[in-house]
């Protein structure tokens, strides 16, 4: 598809989400805030480079953002030479940055001053869906807006889905992080448990993932977690990131996170051992170091 597209934000994710719209025939002008890095992005990859996310708006029908947090969106979005002062009328903006609920709708009427429109599109799969073009994309936004970007976004993830109106798409995303969160505690004890059991925890993942525990975490991370190799996937300082976003929302909806919130300490004492940029399957550190303490 022959479109004009901008990319700002060529980390871990961007990166190769940014090459699957380049290696699908898209003209893709990308920004970086470290310029070293969109230099080795066009050393792979056809398209141009930006000095601002305002020029790499100029000229775009659709401008991807995949930053860090809300801070990191509002400049690259709202800042003298961000999206805003070079989109042009009638352009769309997705952000993939999981940010807060209230930021993505704070965006959608600032677009829309300027007749432009917004979908918020988090995105769940971290670093390999990315990489293999596999990402669930969870949008924010009007449905016929939704549905001209659907099918770029297409080009990375093998599902996308329109759950509401702006903001909803990082709703969900609070959801699924939300699930995660317990669903590694689990798995980080019952590994801890077999082997304090004295089994084979290999043997035990062998048997018990053929049945009703059987997860994606469990699938994907239970070697590297036996093996006290945490070098994977999402960053335990970024999870804690998102659990914020989400207990804040609970406290405005009423709803009770008892298991999350704990989680979320749990991961306050894994950057406490130095894990800040361990995946979040380091809870299982956690685990052994309260044993051997």
């Amino acid at each position: 598809m022959s479109v004009n597209l901008a990319f700002i934000g060529l980390g871990v994710m961007g990166y190769p989400m940014a090459g699957w719209l380049s290696r699908n025939g898209c003209s893709v002008t990308v920004y970086n805030r470290t310029k070293s890095v969109a230099e080795r992005w066009l050393s792979e990859y056809p398209g141009k480079l930006a000095e601002t996310p305002a020029a790499a708006a100029k000229n775009a029908q659709i401008i991807f953002v995949c930053v860090g947090n809300d801070q990191d969106v509002r400049e690259v979005v709202l800042a003298d030479q961000g999206v805003l002062a070079g989109v042009s009328s009638g352009s769309i903006v997705v952000d993939h940055t999981t940010t807060s609920a209230k930021l993505a709708r704070e965006l959608a009427v600032a677009l829309e001053a300027i007749q432009c429109s917004f979908i918020d599109a988090p995105v769940s799969g971290g670093q390999q869906g990315a990489e293999s073009g596999q990402l669930t994309v969870m949008c924010g936004g009007q449905t016929d807006i939704f549905k001209q970007v659907e099918p770029i976004i297409d080009y990375y993830a093998k599902s996308v889905q329109l759950m509401g109106d702006h903001g909803s798409g990082q709703l969900c995303k609070m959801v699924n992080q939300i699930c995660i969160a317990g669903l590694l505690q689990g798995l980080a004890e019952g590994l801890n448990f077999a082997e304090r059991a004295g089994l084979d925890a290999h043997q035990v993942v062998e048997v018990i993932s053929k049945g009703a525990a059987q997860s994606w975490q469990m699938e994907n991370r239970y070697k590297t977690m036996l093996a006290g190799d945490y070098d994977h996937g999402f960053a335990v300082q970024w999870m804690r990131k998102d659990l914020a976003f989400a207990l804040n929302e609970a406290k405005s909806n009423g709803s009770l996170l008892p298991i999350t919130e704990l989680v979320d300490q749990y991961y306050a004492e894994v950057q406490d051992l130095g894990g800040n940029r361990w995946d979040t399957s380091s809870l299982l550190a956690r685990l052994k170091a309260k044993n051997n303490g």
